[in-house]
């Protein structure tokens, strides 16, 4: 099957970009949440599932999220970041699927980042990136 748009094939470079870009906003900006407004039920959430002390994991939690989303808007270390990024979503996925009332996003969410960043750990960082494919 012949491709609609051939020509925008050139650019594929560019898609690894767009979703690394995207994937770091929405990381820096759940990460920020985890420290204002959504705090508390965060410590609930950490609670139930035994993990203490729960603010301090949060904070902890957060403050990975908010670093993997720059290190991901840079580019640097894209793949690792990607792949701790996999796991975690992986975990709160499951999470909202077996306890749909502990976490505050939809279950679609979780698993369009687990996507994203699935697809970054397979594909690397893409254009304007300090991690250069060997």
């Amino acid at each position: 099957m012949l491709n609609t748009f051939p020509s925008l094939l050139s650019y594929s470079w560019y898609a690894p970009f767009i979703l690394r870009v995207v994937l770091g906003i929405i990381l820096i900006d759940v990460g920020s949440l985890k420290f204002r407004g959504e705090r508390a039920d965060w410590v609930k959430a950490f609670d139930a599932y035994k993990i203490r002390p729960a603010k301090f994991f949060v904070s902890l939690f957060a403050l990975f999220e908010i670093v993997g989303g720059a290190l991901l808007l840079i580019g640097l270390y894209t793949q690792t970041a990607a792949l701790a990024f996999v796991v975690l979503s992986g975990i709160e996925f499951y999470t909202e699927y077996t306890e749909g009332n502990i976490l505050r996003r939809d279950i679609v969410f979780y698993a369009l980042v687990f996507a994203i960043a699935l697809s970054l750990l397979l594909t690397g960082a893409g254009a304007y990136a300090k991690d250069l494919p060997l």
